[in-house]
């Protein structure tokens, strides 16, 4: 029988067509919103683990307490010890050093006096130790506008909004003026390797990238660094797993009162992420459920008006003998078999354009131009294993449940009034 009605689904464009169109194009806006949405929203996530947070964060509690001054005078000590053994104790996790630090940047002229100078804020991460992945983590060669990555110490990197604002270029000198850990002034002329580009306004025009050797000579932090961050290896952020790591290492030190005593934070325990996640997740959640159900009204309808349409149709077969429950369940068939074809060839569209703008995104710079928070400039899709399936529940159940609402008109056909309509 199934293969009957799909011959009759096929020669018989005049019903099957049209449900088809509007089943696809119902799946493929589900799937193709639906990816944007949690890419969008899951790229803030993404980037601000890996340019502030971590999936976890250990840091003094004293550095906890003012960390919005990034105060280096209450950094961590014996940093080499610790992260060992976090390493040993952790393996799951890639564990970090990084040391944030501000200043003036000043570009000289070339003949002793100034051409520009600009406030900056630097991170030192580990260029130089391919085991950190810092490289990787922080896109750095997919991000370099010119020039190349460090390769040996005094090379930083600048964003290239900020290297424009100063008219400088890779290979030209600079001198970071600021203070050291004890409250020292510090002068450090520093080369520039490359220009590079995050896609993130905030870091783009003002942030420079340095070793953290470096900047542990320029600031006098030898062993010692403002954060240690720990990224499972996988880099796929679990609350359930961050928040379980940081109640058994806080355990470790809870009877000290020291108050120079590392401290770890989940990356929800920071910067209000927790309710940034909680939000991301209702709001993602929501949107899905709320464009479900308004394409499954839409489908439903579909179904409905199309299965009314052939009122006459079931007249006539019932008069030729065919019995109503044989005709009610060729017309749930026929809706199995179009909401089938019309989900799956939405669902195939949905998840080349989902792709498409994971890879490409949408740039929205110019809507961020004076932006201070941390945000990617590039909104991009994310193909996650649900949009395979997800589709199928407006386009095939909403489809069946309209057709098998309108094939009720079925049963209540009687054969004498059939033939009074006939005889008309």
């Amino acid at each position: 029988m199934i293969k009957f009605i799909f011959k009759a689904i096929l020669r018989d464009k005049s019903r099957s067509v049209l449900p088809i169109i509007v089943i696809s194009a119902g799946v493929f806006l589900t799937i193709s919103l639906s990816g944007y949405i949690k890419g969008s929203l899951g790229d803030m996530i993404d980037q601000t683990a890996r340019f502030q947070t971590g999936h976890v964060k250990i840091m003094s509690r004293a550095y906890a307490n003012n960390i919005d001054q990034t105060p280096n005078d209450l950094a961590l000590m014996g940093t080499e010890e610790l992260t060992d053994s976090l390493k040993s104790a952790y393996p799951n996790y890639n564990w970090v050093n990084r040391i944030k630090f501000g200043g003036l940047l000043d570009a000289g002229d070339g003949k002793g006096g100034s051409k520009a100078q600009g406030t900056t804020m630097g991170m030192a991460v580990e260029l130089f130790s391919e085991s950190s992945m810092e490289i990787d983590r922080l896109n750095i060669p997919n991000s370099i506008v010119s020039g190349s990555i460090p390769s040996k110490s005094g090379e930083i990197l600048i964003g290239a909004d900020f290297a424009k604002k100063l008219d400088i270029k890779p290979g030209d000198e600079i001198t970071f003026m600021g203070t050291t850990m004890n409250g020292a002034m510090t002068f450090e002329n520093m080369k520039i390797a490359a220009t590079v580009s995050f896609g993130v306004s905030a870091m783009d025009k003002g942030m420079i990238i340095c070793d953290i050797s470096d900047a542990r000579h320029m600031l006098d932090m030898q062993d010692a660094s403002g954060e240690i961050l720990g990224y499972l290896k996988n880099q796929i952020y679990y609350d359930d797993k961050a928040k379980e790591l940081v109640s058994s290492f806080n355990s470790t030190y809870a009877q000290s009162n020291d108050e120079y005593a590392p401290i770890m934070l989940a990356l929800s325990q920071q910067n209000n992420m927790g309710s940034y996640l909680k939000l991301v997740d209702s709001f993602s959640s929501l949107f899905v459920i709320i464009f479900i159900i308004i394409m499954s009204v839409v489908l439903w309808n579909t179904g409905l008006i199309g299965g009314l349409r052939r009122y006459q149709e079931f007249g006539i077969r019932i008069a030729l003998g065919e019995e109503k429950g044989h005709i009610y369940k060729t017309l749930i068939y026929e809706a199995i078999l179009i909401g089938i074809i019309g989900s799956v060839i939405g669902t195939l569209m949905g998840i080349a354009l989902t792709l498409f703008m994971q890879k490409h995104g949408i740039d929205i710079s110019g809507m961020i131009e004076n932006a201070t928070m941390m945000m990617p400039t590039v909104m991009r899709s994310k193909f996650t294993t649900d949009l395979l399936y997800i589709g199928f529940i407006p386009g095939l159940f909403a489809m069946v449940i309209g057709n098998m609402l309108s094939g009720i008109g079925i049963y209540k056909r009687e054969t004498a009034a059939l033939f009074k309509e006939l005889e008309v």
